[in-house]
């Protein structure tokens, strides 16, 4: 360690023990409105001097304000703790202000520098797009005011984020339609421009992906549906088949029981003339058809040739 640098600074401080780092802060104002530009340093003050540019403008000591300025042409004033106060800011009242603060014994107590910026509420933005081909060309565009204005774009569509800074305009390619937001803002105001673009001829992924889950579905249950109408038919033929079987036993045990007994092997004489005994022959009775009557036969007269005379 170097011994000598560090004694050197120690003496220093011990010399100069009222000095303070001069703090450098950034307060930015939209136009038309009203800035206050405050000291950071603690305790009353007894004597400030506000400065722009290093040019003075105007001085509170012992409690009495003294201009250096125009005051009508300045639109500003100091309060009794010492903050500055612009009315009706333009953006020529940007710069860098400087306040110097002594104590009633003449020593400083701090340095402070402020860099004030005026600067334009901005536009409301442009949404555009084109479709080409696959892909969507989104633009968020923002007219400018003046050539020095920059503002910082940010242009989104669900999870892709595109952000440009020091831009007026700042296009986006994506590959499927949807809700596009472009936010546009500098240090004093935002604005917000939202869009649903779609593009013809298109398809979704999500209406993709529900025309092919529909497909599949409708698939599966026509399948299902054929499965089950089979199971079906093939239940109602087994039942048929249970139904049939008694009924062509009972079929098959009628007929048994319908047979005629076989003869004896030693009839009796009286089964031998009951057997022989002839069956009683049905007398059918048979009535006399009268006859017919004959169709008569028309004589047709001769024609006799007609003589000439």
């Amino acid at each position: 360690m170097n011994f000598r640098r560090i004694f050197l600074v120690k003496c220093l401080l011990l010399l100069f023990p009222s000095v303070k780092c001069s703090v450098t802060n950034w307060i930015y104002t939209a136009v038309n409105e009203t800035a206050l530009l405050s000291i950071t340093a603690a305790g009353s003050i007894y004597d400030a001097t506000w400065l722009r540019d290093r040019q003075r403008l105007l001085q509170i000591k012992d409690k009495k304000v003294k201009y250096y300025v125009n005051k009508d042409q300045c639109r500003c004033k100091i309060l009794m703790n010492g903050t500055l106060q612009i009315e009706h800011v333009v953006k020529e009242d940007s710069g860098k202000y400087t306040v110097t603060v002594y104590q009633d014994d003449g020593k400083l107590k701090a340095e402070e520098d402020i860099m004030f910026i005026v600067q334009e509420p901005v536009p409301q933005p442009i949404l555009s797009a084109e479709c080409m081909n696959k892909t969507i060309s989104v633009k968020c565009e923002v007219k400018q005011k003046s050539k020095d204005e920059t503002f910082i774009i940010e242009l989104t569509q669900d999870k892709s984020k595109k952000i440009q800074k020091n831009a007026t305009k700042l296009e986006l390619r994506a590959q499927y339609s949807g809700t596009f937001t472009c936010v546009v803002k500098n240090q004093v105001s935002k604005k917000k421009a939202e869009k649903v673009i779609k593009c013809s001829g298109q398809l979704d992924l999500y209406l993709i992906l529900g025309i092919a889950g529909g497909a599949i579905f409708f698939v599966i249950f026509v399948i299902l549906l054929i499965y089950c109408i089979r199971k079906k038919k093939a239940e109602r033929l087994e039942d048929d088949d249970e139904e049939r079987m008694p009924q062509a036993r009972r079929a098959d045990s009628e007929m048994v029981v319908r047979e005629l007994p076989q003869p004896l092997c030693n009839p009796t004489p009286k089964q031998l003339r009951v057997q022989q005994r002839p069956l009683p022959q049905p007398q059918v009775q048979q009535q006399a058809v009268p006859p017919r009557p004959r169709p008569r036969t028309q004589q047709q007269p001769t024609n006799h040739p007609r003589q000439r005379p």
